[in-house]
């Protein structure tokens, strides 16, 4: 029986970045861990007269828990983990505008001489037996109901070079990618750059739409279980994501071409090594059948997704089957939750 490890941290035990922090537990390869994660205000902003700058000191945003040291992990493996639920801990999430953040706003990177945004706190309702969200509009009587989609925007390993990161910040170590694609039944993979992995989550969002435009999404905390998994000697150049239908590969950087770039040229190589293509037919391949999704389009770098149906694929498997494997554990992981 796989055993289940369970972590919920004290407010004093969140980590605000990845790298530069010790690990707060020791998992082996092949368990499952069950993880309270904060909403990234820290749980502080809890009514739409609670602003975020009111109550939440910078840097101390987007907090993650953990980070986990990974038995047996080394610079050059691969870092598997199988998200095997991720459900709201609270009834309720919430959303904002923030003065110079989003994408529809001056920043300190786009400088303009125009005011800044309002900032404006929404507060959702969350409806698990609905499996809804209800947005509320702030200046009129506007109501609808938005399907749930709880995902992880923050989930990395410690970067290389002795670097700790910022958890707002996402690079080829994984961090705040924000892409809606990082739900319950994905895989995402993270090449080790120290030993351990050190990894780390949370930034759970109830639902977010692509680019999460605004900067915020419907910010919620979560109870999280996923299953490890170590590939050895296995690179990984960029985090990837496998879920029963697509393979995906992310890029991070700026400017956003850049990280479409990144994310199109490690699916175009990661899909010529699967099937045995050479660079040109897999470029072809992935130029008509790929789809390019967008994660964040509002942090230090901005994230892409590269994503291809793994039916024209004519049978490859990722990893060695992976992903397969670690839903077949997920299952038994949630029969006896």
């Amino acid at each position: 029986m796989t055993e289940l490890h369970v972590y919920e941290p004290k407010a004093d035990e969140l980590a605000y970045t990845f790298g530069g922090r010790a690990a707060v537990r020791r998992i082996r390869p092949g368990e499952a861990l069950r993880v309270y994660t904060e909403d990234c205000f820290g749980g502080r902003v809890t009514g739409v007269d609670t602003l975020p700058t009111r109550v939440v000191e910078f840097p101390f945003l987007n907090p993650v828990t953990g980070p986990f040291h990974v038995e047996g992990a080394e610079p050059g493996d691969t870092l598997a983990l199988h998200f095997v639920s991720i459900e709201p801990a609270r009834d309720w999430a919430v959303s904002s505008t923030f003065p110079h953040f989003g994408a529809l706003t001056s920043t300190s990177h786009t400088a303009t001489l125009q005011p800044p945004l309002e900032e404006r706190v929404w507060v959702y309702e969350l409806s698990r037996d609905a499996g809804t969200v209800r947005y509320r509009a702030r200046n009129s009587d506007f109501v609808v109901d938005l399907p749930m989609d709880p995902m992880h925007g923050t989930v990395g390993v410690a970067p290389a070079a002795f670097e700790a990161r910022m958890t707002i910040t996402p690079d080829a170590h994984g961090g705040n990618m924000d892409t809606p694609e990082l739900r319950a039944g994905v895989t995402v993979y993270f090449g080790v750059n120290v030993d351990g992995a050190l990894f780390a989550l949370g930034d759970g969002h109830a639902r977010q739409g692509h680019g999460e435009v605004s900067g915020v999404a419907v910010e919620a905390a979560m109870r999280t279980t996923l299953v490890v998994e170590l590939l050895k000697g296995v690179p990984t150049p960029w985090p990837r994501l496998e879920s029963d239908e697509f393979l995906m590969s992310t890029g991070s950087a700026r400017p956003l071409e850049d990280a479409y770039r990144i994310s199109q040229h490690d699916l175009v190589t990661w899909v010529g090594g699967l099937t045995g293509l050479d660079e040109l037919d897999a470029y072809q391949l992935v130029s008509q059948a790929g789809e390019a999704p967008v994660g964040n389009v509002c942090d230090t770098n901005y994230t892409m997704v590269a994503k291809v149906a793994k039916r024209y694929l004519r049978g490859a498997e990722a990893y060695d089957g992976v992903h397969r494997r670690l839903r077949e554990i997920a299952a038994v992981v949630r029969g006896t939750a």
